[in-house]
């Protein structure tokens, strides 16, 4: 019987692949379509929004890898981490206070694949950026591999990150 190999997350990091662009989800190897500009350009402004909010009280982290054990690997848009030294590590789910995802293309992958994985590692908050619809998807309080909470904003509104409740941030487009 032929069957596929699922990679561990150790065995995934010691592979030769190229530094950006692919992801293990649940031992299985995903290549990651380009970015487009659309893409790149939001991901800036979310980064520049994120910088300056949350700069001495949170991490930001822009497409850098994010680990949930055994055997995920992911290379979110951004992270909102907890201020933790992170050279000698990825960071972990229950140092994520944020996570966003921008999304074009890869919308199915991103709702139907990453933020149940998110949620199975127990990531408080996932905001998915669905370009195609103009709106922002929040999913909150991860209950297995669904998020309890779910609500769709449109851009100009206004919503903070649960980890910081007094900060609200209006959604950009």
């Amino acid at each position: 019987m032929v069957r596929p190999y699922r990679f561990s997350l150790e065995e995934f990091l010691r592979l030769p692949l190229p530094e950006r662009g692919v992801e293990l989800l649940r031992g299985e190897i995903y290549q990651m379509a380009p970015i487009g500009s659309r893409h790149a350009d939001l991901v800036d402004r979310w980064a520049e929004v994120l910088f300056r909010t949350f700069s001495g009280r949170a991490r930001v982290r822009i497409q850098g890898p994010f680990a949930i054990p055994p055997d995920t690997y992911l290379e979110p848009d951004l992270l909102l981490c907890q201020l933790k030294d992170y050279r000698e590590r990825y960071p972990v789910p229950d140092e994520v206070l944020l996570a966003i995802e921008v999304a074009d293309t890869s919308l199915e992958y991103d709702l139907g694949r990453k933020v149940p994985l998110y949620a199975q590692g127990g990531v408080l908050e996932v905001w998915v950026q669905d370009l195609t619809q103009g709106r922002l998807l929040v999913f909150r309080g991860p209950a297995g591999d669904h998020y309890r909470e779910q609500l769709w904003l449109s851009p100009g509104e206004k919503l903070a990150p649960l980890a910081f409740p007094d900060i609200p941030l209006e959604v950009p487009w």
